[in-house]
């Protein structure tokens, strides 16, 4: 060891207690065999509703660094279930998640969300609270019969790449100058002050000029 400069000597205690600060991971295999037999126990307590949850919205990261990721996000707003037709008390009853915090900012995201909504409604069966007692809205009896329990994810959500569209590069592109056009919409934007202030004074000679 180098020691450089006025500096303190290391004098690190890393014999003392060294047990203490020691982490073992020999229970690995065992906690893999108790998840997958909690993940078992849950589905069955669950059933006949999906293992994956409750229905999530597709929602982007915040920030202008991250905005570009599409996630699944904490649960579809009020103006998202009322443009598709659920109610707000009848969403969580049928495995949809509602958070009344979140806004919609923006049209895309509003219908993307509408959609996700209408094909989960679309391939929903309600079963009756009591058998033989079908409500309004409940599955008939062969459709409860048939029904089985969805296993994996429920509509996950996918990122989809734009890519731009390819097309021959024409003359007029050619014929363009993107940096000449930058600076000259640059040079427009910090002179804008000075230019409004001389059209003013011009036009205030002008009208010195005819009193």
């Amino acid at each position: 060891m180098v020691l450089k400069h006025n500096n303190q000597l290391p004098n690190q205690h890393f014999r003392k207690q060294w047990a203490r600060r020691v982490k073992t991971w020999f229970d690995q295999a065992g906690r893999k065999k108790s998840r997958r037999i909690a993940r078992v126990q849950k589905a069955a307590r669950i059933a006949p509703r999906p293992v994956d949850g409750l229905l999530r919205p597709a929602v982007r990261c915040p920030t202008v660094r991250y905005n570009m990721k599409l996630r699944a996000g904490r649960g579809f707003t009020l103006e998202e279930l009322k443009e598709a037709g659920i109610r707000r008390k009848e969403a969580r009853t049928v495995g949809i998640a509602v958070d009344h915090r979140r806004r919609n900012r923006s049209n895309e995201s509003l219908e993307l969300n509408v959609q996700r909504l209408k094909a989960y409604k679309a391939k929903l069966i309600v079963f009756p609270r009591k058998a033989g007692k079908a409500k309004k809205g409940d599955a008939e009896a062969s459709e409860v019969a048939a029904a089985v329990q969805h296993r994996g994810p429920l509509f996950p959500v996918e990122q989809i790449p734009a890519a731009p569209e390819a097309r021959e590069i024409t003359a007029e592109d050619k014929a363009v100058h993107a940096y000449a056009k930058l600076r000259a919409a640059r040079a427009a934007a910090r002179t804008l002050g000075i230019r409004e202030k001389r059209a003013r004074d011009r036009a205030e000679e002008e009208a010195n000029k005819k009193k």
